[in-house]
């Protein structure tokens, strides 16, 4: 699914951007263009950050359980 209409960057792009390492909307910006436009996804780069760093958070709980 589309999330940067502007630049025409999916999900699954953000989602490797920030797999790679991207920690902002400006990294996620730098390495795939989105939010470099209007500004109309930044929210949804937003949310996907936050989702990917509680999954990340979760993980790092689960690891220190065991």
């Amino acid at each position: 699914m589309y999330v940067c209409i502007c630049h025409a960057v999916t999900d699954r792009q953000i989602d490797a951007a920030i797999a790679a390492g991207a920690t902002t909307e400006d990294d996620v910006g730098a390495v795939t263009g989105a939010g470099t436009g209007c500004g109309g996804c930044l929210l949804r780069i937003c949310d996907r950050l936050t989702a990917a760093d509680a999954g990340h958070l979760v993980g790092s709980a689960v690891a220190l359980s065991a």
